[in-house]
């Protein structure tokens, strides 16, 4: 476990340090893993959650056809003709990724957003880093409000038997969703404070022509079709990423009928970020390795010794340790893993797990926005950038998403503990 857990530190400094070579740092880690033994030959495929890589395929190729039928551009002009300043139009559309993030995955509104602040960007001669910041830290805040708003509220809400509109209201009290956006709010108001001297006025008016709204439909559609599939009981474990990828497809099908262009085809299947597909299945891989060598099962162990029985004192450390993991580990498998910690947890104190389950969902969902690869949106986000040459440091991260997420999760430990302890 020692030999595992220096690797997995190593790994982790690693991916902070280079920053370009990320992907090639987490398979080099996952193939010493795999030579060590932690991870079995006939694991390593289970190991990667193919849900999560084929949404963001799926959902990476719809947006290259959103860009391409200029509606990003519309919106854009959009936005900049009702934003009196740079500041609002950032906050904007940070609040329009947390609408859109609490009904899909976080990664797919990263990489819907994306775009739009790009454009915004070119036209105004700012950088994007802080835009695209905004919009991944505000859409991995908001994938706890709703059972579809991320992979682990589909987790949390199969471990405690809650339906959709359980995340809203819940044995007579308010829920996830409301005390989500109380998060949000609190949050919004530090980016408000942070972006207080980006007061310079917005006047490149456009008006772009859409050339299809086909693209818009699909992705009205992904919307549409992820929350109906929330409602499908034993469904395969990756429905939403065929959901995505058949999406995407439907697409592609329809461009090439319509424009009889081959190489458009090629272009939009080119702008899938397969870096940052290897990266994920790298970390998912890792992550599995480390679980394999008893790692994560020591840690929800060590939670239990250090509580005392206490219920205020289990809750405070399963929210704040998870909001520490998740800073560095993606919260899948730490969620998956915890999830029957919290429930034994709660029955040795003879309590129902809601309150903890909660502090475990808004540690670990919320806690991910503290480091730069402590959530695939924010790996996604980064990777956009990369991609328009931009690399963000770590510090130009942290001086966003530290405060942004320290201050949610204090909102959300408060809520919850009232409201529900």
């Amino acid at each position: 476990m020692i030999l595992a857990i220096v690797l997995f530190a190593a790994t982790y400094v690693g991916l902070l340090a280079l920053p370009k070579y990320r992907a090639y740092v987490a398979l080099g880690s996952a193939l010493i893993y795999i030579i060590l033994g932690y991870m079995p030959v006939n694991e390593i495929f289970g190991s990667v959650d193919w849900n999560v890589i084929l949404m963001i395929a799926g959902t990476m190729g719809i947006v290259a056809l959103f860009i391409e039928s200029k509606m990003p551009s519309k919106l854009a002009d959009k936005i900049i003709e009702k934003a009196p300043n740079v500041k609002w139009a950032i906050v904007a559309m940070s609040l329009f990724a947390a609408v859109i993030s609490a009904f899909i995955d976080n990664v797919a509104t990263v990489l819907i957003l994306a775009p739009i602040a790009l454009t915004i960007s070119k036209k105004l001669k700012i950088s994007p880093v802080t835009p695209i910041i905004a919009i991944a830290i505000a859409s991995n805040l908001e994938g706890a409000a709703t059972l579809v708003g991320d992979t682990t509220s589909i987790m949390l809400g199969g471990a405690a038997g809650m339906d959709f509109l359980d995340f809203f209201f819940f044995q007579g009290k308010i829920s996830l969703f409301f005390v989500v956006q109380a998060g949000a709010l609190v949050a919004t108001l530090y980016l408000l404070f942070f972006l207080r001297k980006s007061s310079q006025p917005l006047q490149a008016h456009m008006d772009t022509k859409v050339t299809n709204y086909f693209p818009s439909y699909l992705l009205v559609g992904v919307v549409v079709f992820l929350i109906l599939a929330s409602f499908v009981p034993n469904k395969p474990a990756i429905t939403n990423g065929l959901i995505c990828v058949g999406l995407f497809v439907v697409g592609l099908i329809y461009d090439f009928l319509k424009t009889k262009d081959t190489k458009r085809l090629l272009d939009a299947v080119k702008e899938i970020d397969v870096f940052t597909l290897l990266l994920l299945s790298g970390l998912f891989i890792v992550i599995g390795s480390i679980t394999n060598a008893g790692v994560i099962d020591a840690v929800g162990q060590l939670l239990a010794d250090l509580s005392g029985g206490n219920l205020f004192v289990i809750y405070t450390i399963i929210v704040f340790v998870s909001v520490l993991f998740s800073a560095f580990v993606d919260n899948i498998p730490y969620v998956a893993t915890m999830l029957p910690v919290v429930g034994v947890l709660a029955a040795s104190l003879g309590v129902e797990p809601y309150v903890l389950y909660f502090g475990l969902l808004i540690g670990a969902t919320l806690g991910g926005n503290l480091t730069p690869i402590g959530a695939s949106a924010n790996i996604t986000g980064i990777g956009i950038l990369r991609k328009e040459g931009y690399e963000v440091k770590l510090w130009d991260y942290m001086k966003i998403g530290l405060p942004y997420s320290l201050s949610a999760v204090l909102t959300g430990y408060l809520l919850i503990w009232i409201i529900w302890s």
